[in-house]
Formats: C-alpha cells, structure tokens, sequence
C-alpha cells in the first residue's frame, strides 16, 4: 500500500502562516465559547459587558492586526514579531473581562516560540520564551497593583504550554544540527576514504610499476653488449609497464577532473611515442587501445571492478615478475571460486603489492605465494627467504593493512624466524558466496 505524500501546500506553508492560523483558531474559539451553541442552556463562558460592544470589537481588531503583523515580521524579525504577537495576545484579552490570559490568546505566540526556538540559535530561543513568561507574568502583576483578582492557576498552565513549545523547538533545532553534523562527517569521512583508495591505488600502480622497470633496465644494461634480443625484450617489458602505468593513471585522472571538464576538453594523451615499434616484443600498445587483461580493456574478468584485475590475473603478474629476475612460485589450495569484486580485486593488490616489496627490498630471487580458499575465508601468504625488513616502515604495508580493515580481515607482515619476510591477510568471504 502506498502512502499519499504530504499535500504540497502545508510542505510550503511558512512558519508566519501557522502563526496567523493560529491566532485565528484561538479568536474563533474564544467567540464560540461565549455563544449558546445548539444543544446549550447557556454559553460555556459568560462573555464581558464589553465583548460586543464597539470598543471591545475595536480591540480585538486592532490585536488581529498585530497577530498579523507579527506573523509577516517573523522570518525576518522574529523577536520583534513576537512582542507584536504578545501585544496581541495582551490587547485581545481585555475585551474577554477574565483574570488572565486565556490560551487561545497565547496560542499564536507559542507557535512563534516553537519556530523561534526550532529555526534560531539556542540564545535567540531563550530569549523568545523568557519574553513570553515575562509577559504572562506582568499581566498578572498589573491586575494586582490595580487590586483587580487573578487566576494563578490558569496561567500557570499556560506558562507551561509556553515552555513546552521552547522545549519542543530546541529539540527539533537539535536534532537539525546532529543530523547535518552527521551530514558533514559522513561527507568528510567519505572523502578520506576515498584519498585513501585513490592513494592506495597509485601506490599499488606506479610502486609495482617501478619495480619491474628498475629490474628490467638492469637486465638490459648487463646483457645489451652480450645478448641484444635479450636487452631488446627487456626494453619491451620496460615500455609494456610503463604504458600500462600512464595509462592507469590517465583513468585515474580523468576521473578525478569529472565528468564537466571531461566534456569540454579532451584528455591529453599520455603516453609516450614507440620506440621501436617494428621490433619491440611486445607490440607497444596504441592510445585508447589497452591489451587484454589491462586495467582499461574491456576483456575482463565477470564480477571485477573497474580496475578488471583479480586473483585470476597473479600467473600473468607471477610471469612479469619472473621475466624480471626474480621467480614466483604461485600455489593454490582448496577449491577455487568466484569472489565479490572488492574481495578478488584487494586481493590481487595485497599479493601484487608484495612481490613488489620483495623485488625491491628483499635482495633475493624467488618468492612463494599461496593463495588458500576455505569456506569462510580466503588466506593469502606470501614468502620470501631475503633480507626480512621492517613490519611498520613504508606506505605498502599501510596500504595492504588498510585494503584489509576495510573488508573485516586480518593481517600481520613481519620478519621470520628463519630469515626471510611474511605476508599474510585473510579476507572473509560472505555467506551468500560461499
């Protein structure tokens, strides 16, 4: 069943207008309590002398000018629309010969305390009720200097109505500044969160990236006198990363300009021109045009994310690695299955992220990965018998331990034993996967 929205007028209607109705409410029913309704013997209030007389009716027209008044001047002046509004209230209860003043008469300038209290600071609104109590209370104390009686009682009630309006007003006020705090620190929150990937990210990209050229330009240097078509690969492999990285970060860019300035100038290819584009192995890669299994082609594997990589693409990251000095040996156990894109795509990072830990600091030439598929989880190790390093130095570890928090995992990296470095994360699969 659907529910019928709120009628656009009373979504509109501003806080004067409720004012008006208000006090028009409250002057109607003070005029049918003191008429003989059908079904009365009598009036409900017996009305004064002077209720509908000429200078009675003069006052209470010239009080539903102040209510009026009042009601215009409260979005702008509210206090000065709410002394208006209590000389009203005033003015409008001396035709009514009573000993105080009535709640119908108060009834619009406890509506103002409400919007006052609910749409202004919380002084403004301390203000507005100490005003309105002020009044109730003067009220009474001039008909006792007159010695005229009072009704301490009546009044008192609708000091209280007064104060649970202030009250009603600060709480709305309240709950308008924790929802827009909470507003604000989701947002905050969303965009650290969001650095923090695009941070990662790169870090991921270009550190790997880095790596394998580094290692790469040192083969071809030992070798480019000895075994050209081996120097001659390796310039290859070294121009392959490097597109693949500008290319990764012209994505990245471009997103991050958006979709405004997308629209009105085109990206500014950055990759550079061939080198040897008749001899290189690979072929170099044409602008716009990644190869299969890159972050922007459109070969990729179901379920991933943007950046089309996952547990299925470590044999090809295992085999770059290998070209570039130092093997890896990749092992699975349990039995292998489609993951929830977060999961596959971190996954893969953590794994690439370490083997490049272990190519530029470990000083050895082979690492173990496995990767271990249980039912709950998936366990990720990677192992390397070099130089061990430290488990808390550089933006990797920072980066894997983060990519992990995130899914609700667990990592440790630290030195072994036996010398030599270990990585591991495991990373709970969800139920509806498993």
């Amino acid at each position: 069943m659907q529910v019928a929205p709120p009628s656009p007028l009373l979504k509109r209607l501003p806080p004067g207008a409720w004012v008006v109705l208000a006090w028009c409410g409250g002057m109607a029913f003070t005029f049918l309590l003191r008429l003989q309704l059908p079904g009365e013997w009598y009036p409900a209030a017996r009305p004064a002398a002077q209720f509908f007389r000429w200078d009675g009716q003069v006052d209470m027209a010239v009080a539903t000018a102040l209510a009026l008044a009042g009601g215009a001047l409260l979005r702008r002046r509210p206090l000065w629309a709410l002394v208006l509004l209590l000389a009203a209230s005033a003015l409008g209860t001396m035709p009514l010969g009573v000993a105080e003043i009535p709640l119908p008469q108060f009834l619009a300038a406890e509506v103002a305390v409400f919007f006052i209290a609910a749409g202004r600071p919380r002084a403004t609104g301390v203000v507005a009720v100490l005003l309105a109590l002020a009044v109730l209370g003067g009220y009474l104390a001039v008909r006792l200097i007159c010695g005229w009686p009072i009704t301490t009682s009546s009044e008192t009630a609708v000091a209280l109505t007064t104060v649970i309006a202030w009250l009603l007003g600060n709480s709305v006020r309240e709950s308008r500044e924790h929802a827009e705090e909470l507003r604000v620190r989701a947002a905050t929150q969303a965009v650290t969160d969001e650095r923090l990937r695009i941070a990662r990210e790169l870090h991921d990209m270009v550190a790997h990236s880095i790596g394998v050229i580094a290692l790469q330009a040192g083969a071809a240097r030992r070798v480019i006198d000895t075994q050209p078509d081996r120097a001659r690969d390796a310039l290859g492999e070294i121009e392959t990363a490097g597109r693949q990285t500008l290319s990764g970060l012209r994505r990245m860019l471009g997103g991050l300009r958006g979709p405004e300035q997308g629209r009105t100038a085109p990206p500014v290819p950055l990759e550079p021109a061939p080198l040897e584009p008749a001899s290189m192995e690979p072929a170099p890669m044409e602008p716009g045009h990644p190869q299969p299994g890159h972050p922007e082609s459109g070969h990729r594997e179901p379920g991933h994310r943007e950046s089309g990589l996952g547990l299925a693409d470590l044999d090809r990251l295992a085999a770059t690695i290998t070209q570039a000095g130092v093997r890896v040996d990749v092992r699975r156990s349990g039995e292998p299955r489609p993951l929830p894109p977060e999961i596959d795509v971190s996954a893969y990072r953590i794994v690439q992220e370490a083997v490049t830990n272990v190519v530029r600091h470990a000083g050895t030439t082979s690492c173990r990965v496995s990767i271990g598929y249980r039912d709950d989880e998936v366990r990720i190790e990677v192992l390397d018998d070099g130089r061990g390093g430290d488990a808390e130095g550089g933006y990797g570890l920072i980066g894997m331990r983060e990519r992990v928090g995130v899914l609700h995992g667990t990592f440790a990296a630290g030195p072994r034993p036996g010398g030599g470095f270990r990585v591991e994360a495991r990373l709970p699969v969800p139920t509806g996967v498993r």
